[in-house]
């Protein structure tokens, strides 16, 4: 039996199930399950009550299809979520075929790729899907043997009977285990870890054999009959607006279908839409546009306005006081070294590697659409709203994405491509940006900030006082989206005398989440004048920070949260100190003799529930060209790896990443619009500059499990730095590092 367009509800997938011939269609639906799924969605209220969050359908043959409910960007997640289910259910992976879920509230709860919170909110509820469905198996072989349940036991897809020696395949069982009731999730027994057979197990991703092979699966490989192209032209200052546009003179050339201005609205830009025959008609017919902007105030913004801004806020009071523990003054007069630096980072773009797209077809009322979305389900109201109609009327599709990185967060293709669908009704219509259209028009972050740090330490080389003028971009005295610095950021509650104040540079610029927001940022940051700190008191860095971690918090402010890191959870020193010991460990630090030219640097990070630290090792030569020689990576995420092969993964990715981003990535704003406009200008990490070796170990430790593909990510930016600094004595305090004259070797 297939389940790929089947939509059932507990009330009706029996007789769904009977009529399908013998297959067993599971669909779980408890408010229990409700409640634990909602731990794991992307933001909003717990939605009750939820339907089928997972389904399994076990065919005659013993084949099992588990459908992967949230989208696929590249982290795994589409095999490790059915990895969960397999385990519980007791089937043999090989036996396990994986389909993508299409958005759905009522029947999945939450759908998101985002803060690695994907492991973290649906590890116990897959498993006890998968254990729910095997007791059904159970129950049913024990009425058809009349046999206690108790003595039965499975394994690889199969129910056993020890003392009769009967076995019976979970295809067999099928069409009887239809009948028998799902039990409450609360009660079922999961497995323990130790008897595990899939998680914890290498698994090759469910969607490689169709990537190398080329077959079609991503969002721009759509193609349905009679397809148009679209393409959107917006105006390169963010938010101006269309005065007028040569549309009839556009749709007057061949091959076009149709061009029209698109009113403004949430999440959607004002511009001009073409359609045609084919993109690259749709995209030639735009540079014959000739549209008359108003480009409103943002017109104003600019790089060098922004630094200028910058510096004038560090030589006044702050706007805001973020904390204030202790006397910061009194601590800089009293310490025995103290430390004044600036530090500055700039607007990065996301630029994954397959630009915004998404198919959509408006027929008699009703949308049709096939997306590319980290949350497709604020897409699909998104679209709803954009063309004034019920999201019940929308039927979304979920599209395996070429990257994401936190860009896919944000829905205003899905808008656009909404409108422009409903504009030509009954002809499905594929948008696509341009990699310019993605580098102009992106939600921006990391977001630009300067630091003004102050520091002290005192004769014994402990850290007495630490300062943070802390300037970002925003409205009046509200940072911009992911453009912040929080009361908990480490190593707050661990110095004394610590202060965080905030000034506001007036912003248009759009800004949002971008793998490990904030952190990935503030690492570089906070890791790298910890460094500075720790040479001014004359110690080891590694050393350094572990005598930083042991010494006695400050109690956490009753009307805050936790805090300590982007991400959510709270900060646990002994687990930071865990990873920065064993990494130093790995790396034989302060045990080995390096050339001259060569040196190592420590950074760690807390975010998104992980630890992280990690120590780079670089050579750096006389015209400072930089090789990265390797690089130890040292993680805590919990209990459980649930795919030792994708977590690998995604902390190499994770480092490569922030490696590309420390040498050579800078957006720059002139005039309110983006200077970069293709690769050719934003320069991306290559093959041979990337380290021929990163080493990733995992600390295990008894908490549950969390996500990988963030965390990972904020500690390589300031060990690359670091390293840098002990290879050189140069100190990096801005990026990027190509500013400074640095290249790869």
């Amino acid at each position: 039996m297939s389940t790929a367009s089947v939509s059932v509800n507990r009330r009706s997938f029996l007789k769904v199930s009977a009529a399908a011939g013998g297959g067993l269609m599971v669909a779980l639906y408890t408010d229990a399950f409700a409640d634990l799924l909602a731990q794991g969605r992307q933001g909003g209220a717990p939605a009750a009550p939820l339907t089928p969050d997972a389904f399994i359908t076990i065919s005659p043959d013993g084949i099992a299809t588990i459908t992967g409910k949230n989208p696929e960007i590249g982290q795994g997640i589409k095999t490790a979520l059915p990895m969960l289910i397999a385990e519980e259910l007791d089937i043999d992976w090989k036996d396990v075929r994986v389909v993508q879920g299409d958005v759905s509230q009522v029947k999945f709860g939450g759908q998101s790729a985002g803060g690695s919170t994907a492991i973290p909110g649906n590890y116990t509820p897959m498993r006890q899907i998968g254990a729910a469905a095997r007791a059904q198996l159970v129950a049913a072989a024990a009425a058809q043997w009349s046999v206690p349940e108790a003595e039965l036991t499975t394994a690889a897809g199969k129910v056993m009977h020890a003392a009769s020696k009967r076995t019976i395949g979970y295809g067999q069982l099928a069409a009887k285990a239809a009948t028998m009731p799902a039990p409450a999730l609360a009660s079922v027994t999961l497995k323990d870890p130790k008897n595990f057979t899939i998680v914890g197990k290498n698994k090759v991703g469910v969607d490689v054999h169709k990537i190398v092979t080329g077959q079609a699966l991503f969002g721009m490989d759509m193609n349905l009959p009679g397809m148009k192209f679209a393409v959107y032209e917006k105006c390169p200052v963010f938010g101006g607006t269309v005065v007028s546009a040569n549309t009839e003179e556009i749709k007057a050339l061949p091959g076009i279908t149709a061009c029209f201005v698109v009113a403004p609205g949430p999440s959607l830009a004002n511009g001009v839409a073409i359609v045609a025959d084919t993109w690259w008609t749709a995209n030639q017919a735009r540079t014959k546009l000739k549209i008359q902007w108003n480009e409103g105030t943002t017109a104003t913004n600019s790089t060098m306005g922004f630094d200028r801004s910058a510096l004038e806020f560090s030589k006044k009071a702050p706007q805001t006081v973020t904390r204030n523990d202790g006397d910061h003054g009194v601590a800089m007069k009293e310490a025995a070294k103290t430390v004044d630096a600036a530090y500055q980072y700039p607007f990065l773009v996301h630029a994954q590697l397959e630009p915004m797209n998404c198919t959509a077809a408006f027929k008699d009322g009703k949308m049709e659409m096939w997306a590319t979305s980290q949350t497709p389900q604020q897409g699909l109201s998104l679209a709803a709203t954009a063309c004034g109609i019920a999201p019940t009327d929308i039927t979304m599709h979920l599209m395996r994405m070429g990257g994401g990185f936190g860009r896919r967060l944000a829905n205003d293709y899905i808008a656009e491509s909404a409108v422009i669908a409903k504009n030509v009704p009954g002809v499905p219509v594929q948008l696509r940006w341009t990699r310019e259209d993605d580098m102009r028009s992106d939600v921006y972050h990391r977001a630009a900030g300067w630091h003004f740090l102050s520091g002290g330490v005192d004769a014994s080389g402990k850290i007495t006082a630490w300062r943070d003028h802390f300037v970002t971009v925003g409205k009046g005295t509200m940072p911009s989206g992911s453009a912040t610095l929080g009361m908990n950021e480490f190593p707050a509650r661990f110095v004394p005398n610590f202060s965080i104040v905030q000034s506001i540079n007036e912003s248009g610029i759009p800004t949002g989440p971008m793998r490990a927001p904030g952190s990935n940022a503030l690492a570089f940051v906070m890791q790298s004048f910890i460094d500075e700190l720790a040479h001014a008191a004359g110690k080891d860095p590694v050393a350094f920070r572990v005598a930083l971690l042991d010494s006695t918090p400050l109690p956490i402010p009753q009307t805050q949260g936790p805090g300590g890191g982007g991400g959510g959870g709270g900060f646990n020193a002994a687990r930071a100190k865990g990873v920065v010991e064993l990494v130093a460990a790995k790396s034989g630090w302060g045990k080995r003799t390096l050339p001259k030219g060569t040196g190592m640097g420590i950074a760690f990070h807390f975010s998104h529930s992980g630890y992280f630290a990690e120590v780079a090792e670089v050579t750096v030569d006389a015209q400072k060209r930089v090789k990265v020689n390797k690089v130890w990576v040292v993680g805590d995420i919990g209990r459980q790896i649930v795919n030792p092969s994708n977590a690998n993964n995604q902390a190499e990715g994770c480092v490569v990443d922030g490696l590309g981003q420390a040498m050579g990535l800078e957006i720059t704003i002139d005039g309110g619009k983006v200077v970069q406009k293709n690769f050719n200008q934003y320069p991306l990490i290559r093959m041979k500059d990337a380290p021929t070796t990163i080493q990733v170990d995992y600390l295990l430790s008894d908490n549950n499990p969390t996500g990988i593909g963030e965390p990972a990510m904020p500690p390589s930016i300031p060990a690359l730095c670091n390293a840098i600094f002990a290879a050189t004595g140069e100190r990096v305090r801005s990026l990027p590092l190509i500013k400074h004259g640095f290249s790869w070797a």
